[in-house]
């Protein structure tokens, strides 16, 4: 019963996949075909042949590989896309281009019908059970060389001979501004725009004065009070500060006198010359007496 189930699971699995694979691919659209290429784009082998260009116009990735292309409408299996080609991814919004020179074996782009440029020619896009129908075009007869025939707009609906041949790109490019294009004709001495300029440049040195000027005057106020505040810290331990340094002055200057022997000039400079005496300072007796007379 649970192998069951499973497989039922499978299945419903594989059946949502082949769905999801079909809805992709059938927003594949055929978007330009060149028939004759005298002057255009080359292939892979510098060959210029006639070639047709698919538009993905979904929001995924659209794998286009078992897919089929042909000129034959009894035929829808005339060129089957191979499989296992990284390239037959197409992301959305990109083109894919397969070159109509009737030589398959060159690869996967290079499909085994030619388009003829002196009759209709019929090309259509199948899906990989070939017979579902994904897109179709009928190319008028008469095509002129190196003029494509494709849409105005990638994948809309309007086909129109494109002057400007445009492979595995946009159809619809735009080469120049409309306003610009406008303006110019409108200024065509360039006095409006030389005024344009001028503005700007003047409006570009006004700012930076500005700018400089606040900086500069920020950098003033940062410096100013920088300053103040150092003031008021001096100014709370200045009698400290001055006392200390008075001492520290005479220190310095009286350890420079004793240093190098200095002293002030005095004027009188007494002198104190020790006496030697040949007897004994415990006979003091001898400061009283007086001397005797000289006897003549």
């Amino acid at each position: 019963m649970r192998h069951k189930k499973l497989g039922t699971l499978v299945l419903l699995a594989l059946f949502f996949a082949a769905g999801l694979r079909a809805q992709q691919v059938s927003s594949m659209r055929i978007n330009e075909v060149l028939v004759v290429n005298e002057d255009n784009f080359v292939d892979d082998y510098g060959k210029r042949n006639g070639w047709v260009e698919l538009y993905n116009t979904s929001a995924g990735t659209v794998n286009i590989s078992g897919c089929f292309l042909t000129d034959d409408p009894s035929n829808p299996k005339k060129y089957p896309i191979p499989k296992g080609d990284v390239l037959t991814k197409v992301p959305p919004g990109q083109h894919v281009l397969f070159w109509t020179d009737g030589i398959a074996d060159r690869g996967t782009f290079h499909v085994n019908f030619i388009l003829d440029p002196n009759r209709e020619n019929y090309v259509a896009f199948y899906d990989a059970d070939g017979r579902t129908l994904v897109d179709e075009i009928t190319i008028p007869a008469g095509q002129k060389a190196d003029i494509s025939y494709g849409r105005r707009i990638d994948g809309q609906n309007e086909w129109a001979h494109l002057a400007k041949v445009t492979p595995s790109t946009n159809n619809l490019t735009l080469d120049t501004e409309t306003k610009m294009e406008n303006f110019r004709e409108k200024d065509s001495m360039g006095i409006v725009m030389t005024i344009i300029a001028m503005a700007v440049v003047f409006l570009g040195l006004i700012v930076l004065y500005i700018c400089f000027k606040y900086i500069g005057k920020s950098a003033i106020e940062m410096s100013r009070r920088r300053a103040q505040k150092a003031g008021e810290t001096e100014s709370g331990s200045g009698s400290e500060a001055l006392e200390s340094g008075e001492i520290v002055a005479a220190i310095s200057l009286a350890l420079y006198e004793v240093d190098e022997d200095v002293h002030d000039l005095e004027n009188t400079v007494l002198t104190i010359n020790k006496v030697a005496r040949s007897y004994s300072p415990w006979s003091s007796k001898i400061y009283g007496l007086r001397s005797q007379p000289q006897r003549k």
